[in-house]
């Protein structure tokens, strides 16, 4: 029997997976090849024979073989090649050897392609076998003593494309969270090596030479995305230094690429979020990097168009929410107000598409506190009340991302910031709003105000039935994502709006509330508790205004 019979000779393998999942696994036939390799090289030709005779056809596996299975096919290695410490340094030495071995092939034959092709083959490999290692993430401490990390991300400059999409490739894996929280020591090794070697700089060096036009390098830009995503998500103070590094600047110019939306531009998306999220530097290197306009840019498109399917939403919502944390930084404030976003959201609330949703989120976030006051006097000029108030009088159901509870405190949330910011006539516009239609407007902040006070008074109750020992902090907490912050808005409006407003809407308020089984101590109440928890919005000095003014209104009330 020669070696090619002897390769496509089949016999059913001891362990064999059972028959309705052989077909389209791809993985499965690839472990079974080179389990008849190796079978093909220990054993002879006559006990082949013998074992294709005696082997029964369909056997049945006990859970001890079934789980053998399955760790041979997630580590491609039985049982006799586990990788130990010895077996690591071979993969590591057989790598090292192959990388050095075609670096001076290459710097020999620099025009002779044929000469060191082989070697760039034999690297290649090498490399296809140190992916083993990112299944034992205790051997880690050992590849970073090994200066093994290092020699990786050198190769991330190799002249051929292969070798560098290769071991980003490999960094994925090694990288992968599920896998670094097996061995908390392994993994702050590794990621201590790729942060002091400024792997995201390495990284984005050689995204620049990648076209996404070819599929593996395609891959390669997804899985570099995925080893920032990675390296953020173990260690969350990572961000700002990636950032730093180039990250930034090249998400914005690959939002800017004029190509169809693709998974790479998802991903890219997601991390904008990331590095944006709970780093203050990075909202404030966005603003300098042009991204509030580059944002702004990307999502006017949905202003008439909702996004053609799941993956296109998320990444539209994932950049609702990259502008809403970049407008946590003031100075974004100002960008955004320059550049006409307050127009653009009316404008998507008025269309009626998804990207109402975002709008109004976005809306909230610009026009909130002390920072908000430019902003919202501008949305009163450009008519930004007759986009609110239907908003405000009846919840949409069509189209609706949001929930009903959300949706109502963004909008409330939005009312009472104008009413905490406006000045002068777009003051009054805005107060006159509320006795528009008999009153219809305070009416409704009664029923929102009922509604909510239900919605609390439950979660008063859930709490005394659990057992759980919380403290004034946790109970306080708890009770606002239970309704008590969007009551403490609602609250808030009514105390302005009958404050300011004439004495009609005092009365239609005090009768709405005697017909109902409220009453005028409960309000004051929730506002008092609201005055004494203001949080670190703006400077101390805004704060102390904000709690006298609030009690100013109190007493009045």
């Amino acid at each position: 029997m020669d070696v090619g019979e002897l390769l496509s000779f089949k016999p059913t393998p001891t362990p064999k997976r059972p028959n309705e999942d052989d077909s389209g696994d791809s993985d499965d036939d690839h472990a079974r090849s080179i389990k008849l390799r190796r079978l093909a090289k220990s054993k002879p030709d006559t006990s082949l024979h013998q074992l294709s005779k005696t082997l029964p056809k369909e056997p049945t596996l006990t859970d001890k073989e079934r789980e053998d299975i399955l760790r041979f096919v997630e580590t491609e290695a039985t049982e006799g090649e586990i990788l130990d410490d010895t077996a690591v340094k071979k993969l590591v030495l057989n790598f090292e050897k192959k990388a050095l071995k075609n670096r001076e092939m290459r710097i020999k034959f620099p025009d002779q392609p044929e000469k060191f092709m082989d070697s760039e083959i034999d690297l290649h490999e090498a490399l296809q076998d140190l992916s083993a290692v990112a299944t034992v993430p205790d051997q880690y401490p050992l590849l970073v003593e090994l200066k093994c990390i290092n020699s990786l991300l050198e190769l991330l400059s190799h002249d051929n494309t292969d070798i560098s999409t290769k071991v980003v490739h490999l960094l994925q894996e090694l990288t992968d969270v599920d896998i670094l929280h097996e061995s908390e020591e392994g993994a702050e090794e590794l990621i201590n090596a790729l942060a002091e070697a400024e792997s995201p700089s390495l990284l984005l060096h050689n995204l620049a030479r990648l076209d996404e036009q070819v599929a593996d390098e395609r891959d390669a830009v997804h899985n570099t995305l995925g080893i920032i995503e990675n390296i953020t998500e173990f260690r969350p103070e990572l961000c700002a230094e990636v950032a730093k590094q180039g990250f930034l600047q090249w998400i914005l110019k690959r939002l800017k690429l004029k190509v169809p939306f693709d998974g790479n531009k998802l991903y890219a998306t997601e991390i904008l979020s990331i590095l944006l999220q709970h780093t203050p530097e990075n909202r404030k290197l966005l603003g300098e990097l042009d991204g509030i306009d580059v944002l702004l840019q990307q999502l006017a498109f949905y202003k008439r168009h909702d996004p053609s399917g799941a993956e296109e939403q998320e990444a539209m919502e994932n950049m609702f929410d990259a502008l809403c944390c970049a407008l946590m930084e003031p100075a974004n404030r100002d960008r955004f107000l320059r550049g006409e976003g307050l127009q653009l959201m009316n404008l998507m609330l008025r269309e009626k598409k998804m990207s109402r949703n975002g709008s109004l989120k976005v809306l909230d976030h610009a026009l909130a506190g002390p920072d908000g006051r430019d902003n919202c006097n501008k949305f009163v000029d450009i008519l930004g009340l007759r986009t609110v108030f239907p908003l405000f009088m009846k919840t949409p159901k069509r189209k609706r991302l949001l929930t009903v509870d959300q949706h109502e405190e963004h909008v409330v949330s939005i009312i009472a910031s104008m009413l905490r910011n406006c000045q002068g006539s777009q003051r009054q516009r805005l107060l006159a709003k509320f006795t528009e239609n008999d009153l219809e407007k305070v009416d409704r902040l009664l029923e929102l105000h009922f509604k909510y006070m239900d919605k609390v008074d439950r979660t008063e109750k859930d709490m005394e039935q659990e057992s759980e020992d919380l403290d004034d902090d946790a109970q306080y907490l708890k009770r606002l994502s239970g309704g008590l912050f969007t009551l403490q808005l609602i609250d808030r409006i009514i105390l302005e709006v009958c404050t300011a407003g004439p004495a009609t809407v005092k009365q239609r308020v005090q009768r709405v509330l005697s017909l109902r089984g409220g009453s005028l101590k409960i309000i004051r109440h929730v506002m008092r508790e609201y005055a004494g928890n203001l949080g670190d919005d703006g400077s101390e000095e805004w704060r102390q205004q904000e709690q006298q003014h609030i009690l100013q209104l109190v007493d009045k009330f």
